[in-house]
């Protein structure tokens, strides 16, 4: 996951921002806890909203502390204690981290990359025992994505679909699969988190994905033809805008399924804003530029 799921912060009441970012602070350490305290720079906010989501499904009351935090040393932060649900997306968190970085480095040949893979591989071989299910589903994943940028697939859905799928496995924690419906409404909940990451992900990285020449389904599918990239990026925007705008309804169509027993309101921000916020912030990116 790459960071793009937050909430819309001026719409959120001070008291359930505070709970959000009690979760985040709770999963770095969760993260350092588990996996490491070097593992703790891969947190992201996306994995944060994983817990959340999770945690208010499974419906446990929160534990939440003050406790201390090394990137705030002078001042402690509410967190969210330790369970099962933490130590869970901590682990993803670490694995899916650490195929983004193979996946930079085999982009772009980046020395950072590969540096920043050394010092996380013990936590990421943990992971991987902790859940080896989990760590064949994303490598699964991740080989059907190879093969479709390898093919130069000019489809944006169906090179979307292999992280789509993976995300929506993610969402899929065994403890509350419980029954068919449950199942169902998480993975297309998490599929469809996945597809607009994937493509939200992608026309943002236009300009670099150019300059590198690097794949991009965008690119080959509305046929990018040498142009300057902001030029580009005018020309498909309301294409990409409707494609990312259709797939957050499924996301909130999903959303409605789900027995959630807490913290609804913290979720339905980041659903039903923060992530439109977020699609038009990136849609609009260099409008005062041209």
């Amino acid at each position: 996951m790459f960071g793009y799921v937050f909430p819309d912060k001026p719409e959120m009441k001070i008291k359930e921002f505070e709970l959000f970012r009690a979760y985040y602070c709770g999963l770095c350490k969760s993260i350092g806890r588990n996996c490491g305290q070097v593992s703790r720079f891969t947190l992201n906010y996306d994995c944060s909203f994983l817990s959340i989501v999770l945690s208010s499904l499974k419906g446990d009351p929160e534990s939440i502390k003050p406790e201390k935090c090394i990137a705030h040393p002078l001042n402690k932060r509410l967190m969210v204690g330790e369970s099962n649900v933490l130590e869970y997306v901590s682990y993803i968190n670490i694995m899916l981290s650490y195929y983004k970085l193979l996946d930079d480095y085999n982009d772009e040949g980046s020395i950072k990359h590969k540096g920043l893979m050394i010092p996380l591989k013990p936590a990421f071989k943990k992971a991987l025992k902790q859940y080896p299910k989990k760590g064949d589903v994303i490598t699964k994943r991740l080989d059907e994505l190879s093969a479709i940028e390898k093919s130069g697939c000019k489809s944006i859905d169906e090179a979307a679909d292999p992280f789509a799928k993976l995300t929506g496995d993610m969402f899929m924690y065994e403890p509350l699969c419980t029954d068919e419906n449950t199942k169902k409404a998480l993975s297309w909940f998490g599929y469809n988190i996945g597809k607009w990451i994937y493509i939200i992900d992608a026309y943002d990285d236009i300009e670099k994905d150019i300059k590198n020449k690097s794949f991009n389904p965008i690119l080959l599918s509305f046929c990018y033809n040498n142009e300057k990239a902001i030029d580009f990026k005018n020309k498909v925007k309301d294409n990409i805008k409707f494609t990312l705008t259709y797939t957050l309804s499924e996301v909130g169509k999903a959303f409605e399924l789900l027995e959630i027993k807490k913290n609804r309101e913290i979720i339905e921000n980041i659903v039903y804003g923060g992530m439109y916020k977020k699609t038009l912030q990136i849609i609009n990116k260099g409008e005062k530029d041209k």
